[in-house]
C-alpha cells in the first residue's frame, strides 16, 4: 500500500482514498470505503478503469504492446516454449525444471480420457449442436463425475482440477466435433504429444494413420501459447466471479466458455471469416475498405484493433509470421485466404488504418490458420477455450490463495420505476 492518497470531494464530504500500487502499471485508487465516507457509489460501465482484484499472472500494458506471462515476454515464450511449459508456467509461477515438467507431462497425459458416459451425454445433443454447447454442458458436467474431490479449501484438490481440466478439455472438445459430424468418437493417443494428440482426435479415421504436416502442431501449439491468458477480460473475469462464490472448478470454467462464446470475446475470428465469405473475392477488397471507412455504412472489418492494444497486439506480429508459414508450407489454395492477404496488404498500407492504429490482430490471423487447417468454423471458439483453460484455472487457483477473497458484488444505478402502488387487474 502506498502512502499517497488521493482525495474525492463531493458536495456534502471530502474523503481521503489510498493508493494502490502493483509492480507493474498504473496505481489504483482503493475506493473500498467510498459508500461508507460518503454515501456514494462509483459507476463504471463495463468496469472498464476498475481493478477487480489483485493477480500475479498476466500483466497487459496496452499502449506499449506488452504482454508478460508471470513476468516473461510472450515474444520469448512463443519462440522458446511449448504450449504445456506454458501451462505450467501460468499455474505454479515459475518455469518448470526438466524433472518438474516431465511430471506435469505425466500427469496431463495420464488424465486425458474422459468418462465413458461422456458418450451418452453427448449423444443427447441434436446431430448439429454448436460444438460451444455440447462442450461447455460437457465441462460443466465433470463436477458429477468428480465430486469427491470438490473441495475447493485443498489444495491438492485445486490441483488435480486443474490438471484434469488440461488435459480433458481437449478430448472432449475432439469428441464434440466428431460427433457434431457423425463420426466415431477417438480416444487418446498418449504417445503423442499434447497437441499432435488433439489433432488426432480430430481428424483421424479408423481406416487409415493420419499424416499431417509439422507445420500444422507447430502452429497450433503456438496459438495456444498466444491465447493462454490474457488477464482480466471478460471470460476470466466471469471464472472468478463465479468462483468467488464457492463454486467448483469445473462449474467455473464452464461458466467461462459460456463468455466467450460470445463473438465480441472468443467468436471474433468466426466473424473473421464470416466477414470474408461477405467481402467474397479478392477483386471487391478495395470497395469493402472504402465501405468500412464510411460510418454511415454500418459495415466493419471484423480482425481489425483491439480494445486493449492501442498501438499493435504483440501476439498479431508473432503469429502473422507463422501464418503466413503455415500458407506457404501447406499449399492453400483458397479464394476466402486470398481474399484475407488482399485485406491484410490493404490495411497495412492505408493511412486511415495506419492513422488509427486498425491493424490486423491476433483473431484476424488465427482464423486464417484454423481454416488453413481445416479446423471448421464452428470449432474455432472451441480452439480458443482449449488454450484459455491453462489461464482460467490458474486465476481459480489464484484468488482461493490470496486471502481476503470477497463474493462479487457489483453495484447500478437504477433507472426504473420510482415507488407505486398496485393496482388491481379488473382496475388497470
Amino acid at each position: 500500500m502506498s502512502s499517497n492518497n488521493v482525495t474525492l470531494t463531493t458536495p456534502d464530504h471530502s474523503v481521503s482514498l489510498p493508493l494502490v500500487e502493483g509492480s507493474l502499471g498504473p496505481s489504483c485508487v482503493d475506493i473500498a470505503s467510498i459508500y461508507r465516507e460518503t454515501g456514494h457509489f462509483t459507476f463504471d460501465p463495463g468496469f472498464a478503469a476498475t481493478a477487480s482484484c489483485k493477480s500475479a499472472i498476466t500483466f497487459i500494458d496496452g499502449e506499449k504492446g506488452v504482454l508478460l506471462y508471470r513476468g516473461y515476454p510472450i515474444e520469448q515464450l512463443a519462440e522458446q516454449s511449448r504450449f504445456l511449459e506454458v501451462a505450467y508456467l501460468l499455474l505454479e509461477g515459475e518455469l518448470p525444471g526438466t524433472a518438474e515438467m516431465a511430471g506435469f507431462e505425466d500427469a496431463v497425459t495420464h488424465h486425458t480420457m474422459m468418462h465413458e458416459s461422456l458418450k451418452n451425454f453427448l449423444r443427447g445433443f441434436h446431430y448439429d449442436a454448436h460444438p460451444m454447447a455440447m462442450l461447455c454442458a460437457s465441462i460443466a458436467s465433470l463436477s458429477a463425475f468428480y465430486h469427491d474431490t470438490l473441495d475447493i479449501n485443498d489444495p491438492a484438490q485445486r490441483k488435480l482440477a486443474a490438471i484434469r481440466l488440461i488435459a480433458k478439455m481437449p478430448t472432449i472438445a475432439a469428441a464434440a466435433y466428431r460427433y457434431s459430424i457423425g463420426w466415431p468418437i477417438r480416444y487418446p493417443r498418449n504417445n503423442l504429444e499434447y497437441v499432435d494428440r488433439f489433432l488426432h482426435m480430430m481428424f483421424e479415421v479408423p481406416s487409415e494413420p493420419l499424416e499431417m504436416n509439422p507445420v500444422a502442431a507447430k502452429a497450433l501449439d503456438l496459438l495456444f501459447i498466444l491465447h493462454a491468458d490474457h488477464e482480466q477480460n471478460a471470460s476470466t473475469s466471469t471464472v472468478r466471479l463465479v468462483g468467488s462464490t464457492g463454486a467448483n472448478p469445473y462449474a467455473s470454467v464452464a461458466a467461462g466458455i459460456a463468455a466467450l462464446w460470445g463473438p465480441a470475446h472468443g467468436g471474433a475470428n468466426e466473424a473473421v471469416l464470416k466477414m470474408l465469405a461477405e467481402i467474397g473475392d479478392a477483386k471487391n477488397v478495395d470497395k469493402a475498405v472504402a465501405r468500412a471507412k464510411d460510418k454511415e455504412s454500418g459495415f466493419r472489418l471484423m480482425g481489425f484493433g483491439h480494445r486493449v492494444y492501442k498501438n499493435f497486439d504483440p501476439r498479431a506480429k508473432i503469429i502473422r509470421a507463422m501464418c503466413h508459414d503455415v500458407l506457404d508450407k501447406l499449399g492453400v489454395n483458397d479464394p476466402l485466404l486470398e481474399v484475407a492477404l488482399k485485406l491484410e496488404e490493404a490495411a497495412l498500407k492505408d493511412d486511415y488504418f495506419i492513422s488509427h492504429k486498425l491493424y490486423p490482430n491476433v483473431d484476424f490471423y488465427s482464423g486464417l490458420i484454423y481454416k488453413a487447417l481445416k479446423i471448421p468454423t464452428e470449432m474455432f471458439t472451441v480452439m480458443f477455450a482449449i488454450a484459455r483453460t491453462a489461464g482460467w484455472i490458474a486465476h481459480w487457483i489464484e484468488q482461493h490463495e490470496m486471502p481476503g477473497g470477497r463474493i462479487g458484488r457489483p453495484r447500478q444505478v437504477y433507472v426504473g420505476a420510482e415507488p407505486r402502488e398496485y393496482v388491481a387487474i379488473d382496475k388497470r
